[in-house]
């Protein structure tokens, strides 16, 4: 273009797309915002209707019929019998956690269910969010569920993923009863390398079929090749760096599989890929891994390096008798296919009678 640099053309092209893009996803969030408050909203307002009937369970039933007929034939999908149920319990599940939408709510006002997480009014989840947490009887796991999808912004497909992987009692397994509190509380907090721990990782999305034989080589490039999923089952704080990272060391070569740095804890986070038992050897191997870190890559001010090794099965015993009892070292299972909630439900319980 005449008197037009290409690069300055680039950065015109550039800000405004960004500008239309950001555009679009605040609608959408106030959209989102607008239909939960408008969905709570009706839900209070068919349940003080109800009230005033003398048989509330066949008048509350009636009423839902008559309004969703209605409300159908004037603005069309969306006010099914269904959905307007869902409403009425979303208004007294939630009622005192969400002002009503006619308080014209602010950003101070504002509060995610179960505490006050949420910075701003955009931030509040959708209301097909809601509907899925509303399926989730458990009331410290939704709350869970709740905080970590408002923090780490995921979408419905992302949230379900996680709920279905088990996530919570997961966390919840690998944590001391005091931990486990505050998971409902307050979400995943990463204060400590213990709180990166999963038992086990959940690595479904790869497409491995357990049955069939495999080797370490195919399980790093399917990660690899999904490392978008692999980051999110990983956790909070996760920055890819390195596959197949070389150092030199007395003449030999040594490689770590995968190096990861968490910017939450500020370090360096090393994962060694086993798909047999593990060895003795293995942690062997991954401590010099973590020390050669330590003295020769850490810098000053960032935190001592964790080292996980992610194998098929594991001994817990096996780690405890190798490993100093602080080392910065961790074995964590993992599955090729979603685990059972209930057994893991049944584990969780288990270990809750023992923590008493």
């Amino acid at each position: 273009m005449e008197g037009l640099k290409p690069q300055d053309w680039k950065d015109l092209l550039s800000g405004v797309r960004n500008l239309i893009i950001s555009a679009r996803r605040a609608a959408s969030r106030s959209i989102d915002t607008l239909q939960v408050f408008t969905s709570f909203e009706i839900g209070r307002r068919v349940v003080e209707h109800e009230q005033l009937g003398e048989k509330r369970a066949t008048y509350g039933k009636h009423v839902l019929t008559r309004l969703s007929e209605s409300l159908t034939r004037e603005f069309g999908r969306g006010f099914s019998e269904d959905n307007l149920s869902n409403m009425r319990r979303f208004y007294l599940e939630y009622r005192k956690c969400l002002p009503k939408i006619s308080e014209k709510p602010s950003r101070k006002s504002i509060s995610a269910p179960g505490q006050s997480i949420l910075s701003n009014v955009s931030s509040v989840l959708s209301w097909s969010h809601y509907v899925f947490l509303m399926t989730i009887s458990d009331k410290d796991e939704r709350q869970f569920y709740e905080i970590e999808s408002a923090q780490n912004g995921w979408s419905l497909p992302e949230l379900k993923r996680q709920f279905n992987s088990s996530l919570y009692e997961r966390l919840a397994l690998s944590r001391n009863k005091k931990k486990v509190l505050e998971l409902a509380k307050k979400g995943q907090l990463i204060e400590t390398s213990s709180d990166l721990i999963k038992q086990p990782l959940v690595l479904e999305f790869l497409g491995l079929d357990e049955k069939n034989k495999y080797a370490e080589s195919d399980l790093e490039s399917a990660i690899i090749d999904k490392l978008e999923h692999f980051l999110l089952e990983l956790g909070k704080g996760f920055l890819f760096e390195a596959r197949q990272k070389r150092f030199t060391f007395d003449t030999d070569h040594f490689y770590v599989d995968l190096v990861f740095y968490n910017r939450l804890l500020r370090c360096y986070v090393l994962i060694d890929l086993k798909i047999g038992k593990l060895t003795h050897q293995d942690l062997g191997q991954m401590q010099m891994y973590v020390n050669y870190f330590d003295r020769f890559v850490k810098r000053d001010g960032e935190h001592p390096t964790i080292g996980i090794i992610l194998c098929r099965t594991k001994g817990s015993a096996l780690v405890e008798i190798t490993l100093p009892e602080k080392a910065n070292i961790y074995a964590s299972e993992y599955k090729l296919y979603l685990p059972s909630k209930k057994d893991l439900k049944r584990k969780l319980l288990a270990w809750a009678a023992e923590e008493e």
